[in-house]
Order: structure tokens, then C-alpha cells, then sequence
């Protein structure tokens, strides 16, 4: 079966852990006491950079900037799609700066940026299926975000509820395996409400079910390329049940970003032009 998958060629914005540490606690995940290596989160994000570009994939990078923590996490800053990019309102005051800084790397890059008027945590909050937008809300992005940007984008949002602050961001409880013909996804069910629940299953009744020591271990903080998943070493029975659906998992170790409630795809935004 892993013949059949095909991986199509990204294009991601990341972001160098030059400042990254634990100032402030804005998820469960986050101890400001708890001290932060940042030679190894450095050593750790850079294995992450490699294995995008050993598989194929293209990486720009932005100049992290002194005082933002958390700007390592580029999905968080922006949507882009069909080349348009819906930038970030981040619910916690002490993240607001960073949005500034991708705006104008965005901008620089010849994209326009559409500042939202709501809350909205750009791919932490907003998955794109290839179909359509799934939007998680409960902890972050605002339901009225979600109708901002199915206005701005014109394709169809699907509103999802999150109800474990654990899974605060709606890439820390699914993620999309394939964005092409073959849409499929990877989820926690625990993590979304009763009726959440319902509908991701009746899109998706093939999808691939995670279990809570999956989630915990940031394993659906994945990325996919339709054939290669980058996912977390720890997330062993996801990464076996993966491979029975023919996808090939490529275990990367951020482990350190997990302190700050992270992973690689919370380090990881997607350009789609």
C-alpha cells in the first residue's frame, strides 16, 4: 500500500528557537520554572529543517526577534491559501508582537495580508483539508474568526469544538494525512465535544484514531506530505497504525518544544501558492 501514497513537494516558513523559552503560562504544557535547553531545542528544530529538505521540501526562514518566545511556532502566525494570507490576532497579549513580524515577512515575500478582526491563531486553529477549512474553537480562535476567514478565503469552514485544554489548538488533536484526492485525516476523538465528534466522523470514517498517549506525545502535531509523515518518536502506536494505512512515518524529536506546548507542526507553516 505505501507505494500508492504520493508525496507533493511544500513550501514552509519557519522560524530559528534563537529566544525560545518558558516565560509565561498561557496552556497547561507551560512552567515558567521549568528551564528550557536552548542548544538542544536549536539541535532539535535544525533535524527538523534537514528532514524537510533530505524528503524535498522547500524552507524559508524568518529572523526570530528578541523578546517573542514563542515566535519558533510559525503555524500560529498565518493561513496562506491560493497564495492570499490571513495573518494572527493571538488571544494572549505577550504573543501579539509576533504577528508584525510575519506580516512583514509575508509582505516582503509579495503577498498580501488580511489582518483579522477576531482572535485567530492561523494554522494552530485553521486546518486545510484540500476540500475544505477545519476550524477549531473553545481555547483560542474565535467562531466568529471562522466566519471572517471563510469570507476571505471563499471555501467552505467546518467549526469544531475543543474541549481538553491539553489540546488548546485544534494541530495539537488532528491533522490532515493527504490533502488530494485521497483526503484523509488523524485524530484524538476525546479531544472535541460530543457533536465535534460526530461530524469529523461522518467526514471522515476512514480516518486514523489516535489515542490519548499519542496525543500527549504531540503525535498529532504532525506534518504530512501525503506519503512521509514527520512525526514525533514518541508516538509509537500512531506511527505503527500510520504505516498500516501505507503512509511512512519519519520520527524527529522536538520533545523540547513540548515544555512551550509545541511540536513540529506548531513550528511549521505551509505557503501554498
Amino acid at each position: 500500500m505505501t507505494d500508492t501514497r504520493v508525496p507533493r513537494r511544500r513550501r514552509f516558513l519557519v522560524c530559528e528557537p534563537r529566544h525560545f523559552a518558558v516565560q509565561y503560562a498561557i496552556n497547561p504544557w507551560m512552567h515558567p520554572d521549568t528551564p528550557v535547553d536552548v542548544d538542544l531545542a536549536r539541535e532539535q528544530w535544525q533535524s527538523l529543517i534537514h528532514a524537510y529538505r533530505t524528503h524535498g521540501h522547500d524552507v524559508d526562514t524568518l529572523e526570530p526577534a528578541p523578546g517573542l518566545p514563542d515566535m519558533v511556532f510559525a503555524a500560529n502566525s498565518a493561513v496562506v491559501l491560493d497564495g492570499r494570507v490571513f495573518g494572527s490576532l493571538f488571544h494572549a497579549p505577550e504573543r501579539r508582537p509576533e504577528s508584525t513580524h510575519y506580516d512583514l515577512w509575508f509582505k516582503t515575500a509579495g503577498f498580501d495580508v488580511h489582518r483579522p478582526e477576531y482572535v485567530c491563531e492561523g494554522e494552530g486553529d485553521l486546518v486545510w483539508t484540500g476540500r475544505y477549512l477545519l476550524a477549531g474553537t473553545g481555547f483560542r480562535t474565535t467562531r466568529e474568526a471562522h466566519r471572517e476567514v471563510q469570507e476571505f478565503f471563499g471555501h467552505p469552514v467546518v467549526s469544531l469544538t475543543l474541549v481538553d485544554p491539553h489540546f488548546y489548538h485544534l494541530d495539537t488533536a488532528l491533522f490532515v494525512l493527504d490533502d488530494g484526492p485521497g483526503n484523509n485525516i488523524a485524530y484524538f476523538p476525546e479531544a472535541f465535544s460530543a457533536g465535534s465528534r460526530e461530524v469529523l466522523a461522518r467526514l471522515y470514517p476512514d480516518a486514523v484514531l489516535a489515542t490519548r498517549e499519542d496525543a500527549t506525545a504531540f503525535g498529532l502535531n504532525s506534518v504530512s506530505d501525503g506519503r512521509h509523515v514527520f512525526i514525533a518518536p514518541q508516538a509509537e502506536a500512531l506511527a505503527t497504525r500510520l504505516s498500516e494505512h501505507g503512509y511512512v512515518p519519519v520520527p524527529v524529536d522536538l520533545s523540547e518544544f513540548r515544555k512551550a506546548g509545541g511540536g513540529i507542526k506548531c513550528c511549521t507553516q505551509e505557503i501554498r501558492s
